[in-house]
């Protein structure tokens, strides 16, 4: 297969990875590469192919130069490019052009001369040593990978080179298994700690008469401050054609209202199918909530995502399907299977205000109890969600907007509004904006948040309203 036709995108490595280039062991290897490319040109004059470029100049007072920083390389370069004309057939030419251009930092150019090179002469040993190094820096890592394979099992490699390979070899590899660590810490103030009814009172029916019920105070909105602190693990695991992504997170918030203080674990484990035409990926977690220090519920669900071969201007469709089941401890009549089905659009813009990413779906909803006597039983809704990150000069700010609707199939409670079929309608915006405090410490960041969630609904014990401001610092080890 001829290096120019390597896949340009299925081996991508993240962005990260590129800005990662190794570039103290580049000149380090484009040396060695300069040095296995002179054993190429030192034998080339017995070769029977030589009288094609022999009007080619001999090219080893070049090599012999022994360049060291990038102004050397640049010398070099002034000197090989008037020589195009006369080595256009000549493969140690392009190999060493290839390697100033390299490490002068004209990636894409470098690219053209090296494959150049080794279509002339596959084997040119120079040529790929820092042709592996260009498709890394490009972000083709496994590409790079598996050339830079091919050149530990050759037997010609001058001494010391394999250990200098070698070594690139595993800090490539390392790069497709990642592990990080995220902690959060914020302080916040929230009007509605224990999720209260937003009305003082509720009306009953009784006897068929409306009578009005004042909410005991420890049932009614508790507000106050409160500390938010969370700390997650992400795993992932890249390969030529897929990736294993892990997530394991645990979130507290504690309060003076003890009743309402929160622990929520969650664990996601996703396989992604990346591409640039079509992708997909399924998906398995489980969340579990303990509220006011018992288990409230826990949630296990599994889902898919398919992202098809096309495009509407910037944005690319997708479609989705989650099911999920629910366990509420100590209440198993209000245990449920909830399924959701949705469609959507991904978004990239790149603007001159900054670079941002739009999701947005809209979902069928179908929640069905295990057991028969639920309130209200089964219920049907939909829900339409927007997520926005714009990268700002200094920082990201995310916004999230999500509206749900849910109907109850029958009457939730005889003595609640005479029996009526219940309806939600909630709704909830957040804003967060994150910003690295220096340029010399970007894996600690500053967190600012503002939420605010509304509940409306036909029955008075439904309607809530809750609104939160927190403040914080994230850090990532």
């Amino acid at each position: 297969m001829p290096f120019s036709a390597l896949p340009n995108n299925k081996n991508a490595a993240p962005s990260s990875f590129r800005q990662r280039a190794g570039a103290g062991s580049v000149l380090q290897v484009a040396l060695f590469a300069v040095t296995l490319c002179a054993a190429v040109s030192a034998g080339a004059q017995d070769r029977p192919d030589a009288l094609v470029a022999q009007t080619c100049p001999d090219l080893s007072p070049l090599i012999q130069q022994n360049p060291q920083v990038s102004e050397d390389w640049m010398r070099i370069q002034g000197q090989l490019e008037p020589l195009l004309s006369r080595c256009l057939q000549s493969t140690e030419y392009f190999a060493l052009r290839g390697a100033a251009q390299l490490n002068t930092g004209r990636l894409d150019r470098a690219l053209e001369s090296l494959e150049r090179a080794l279509l002339l002469n596959p084997d040119n040993g120079g040529a790929q040593v820092d042709y592996a190094q260009a498709l890394y820096l490009q972000g083709q890592l496994f590409s790079a990978i598996d050339l830079n394979r091919q050149l530990l099992a050759r037997n010609d490699l001058p001494s010391g080179l394999q250990p200098v390979l070698q070594d690139r070899q595993d800090a490539w590899r390392g790069m497709t298994r990642q592990t990080s660590v995220q902690a959060d810490m914020l302080v916040g103030y929230d009007n509605n700690l224990n999720g209260a009814p937003e009305p003082g009172q509720i009306t009953l029916t009784l006897s068929g008469e409306p009578v009005v019920l004042p909410l005991n105070p420890e049932f009614r909105p508790q507000s106050g401050p409160y500390l938010n602190l969370r700390i997650g693990g992400r795993y992932r695991q890249l390969a030529p054609e897929h990736q294993h992504n892990v997530l394991v997170e645990l979130r507290g918030r504690v309060s003076e209202d003890q009743a309402s203080d929160l622990l929520q674990l969650d664990t996601r484990y996703a396989f992604i199918k990346p591409g640039n035409a079509r992708s997909w990926q399924v998906s398995t977690g489980m969340s579990h909530l303990l509220f006011g220090g018992s288990p409230l519920y826990t949630a296990t669900e599994a889902g898919g995502r398919y992202m098809p071969d096309a495009r509407l201007g910037a944005c690319r469709p997708q479609v989705s399907a989650t099911a999920q089941y629910q366990l509420f401890h100590g209440q198993s009549r209000l245990n449920a299977f909830e399924s959701r089905a949705g469609a959507g659009l991904t978004c990239a813009l790149s603007t001159s205000l900054g670079a941002q990413q739009v999701v947005a779906d809209i979902s069928a909803l179908n929640n069905s109890p295990v057991r028969s006597g639920r309130p209200g039983g089964s219920r049907q809704g939909w829900q339409f969600n927007v997520d926005w990150q714009w990268q700002l000069p200094r920082g990201v700010l995310l916004t999230q907007v999500n509206h749900t609707e849910t109907a109850d199939k029958r009457g939730y409670s005889a003595i609640l509004a005479d029996g009526a079929r219940r309806d939600i309608k909630r709704s909830y915006v957040l804003f967060q904006y994150r910003q690295p405090l220096s340029r010399t410490r970007p894996d600690t960041s500053l967190l600012f948040n503002v939420y605010h969630q509304k509940q409306r609904s036909n029955l008075e014990l439904f309607r809530s309203s809750d609104s939160t401001v927190e403040i914080g610092i994230s850090h990532r080890f």
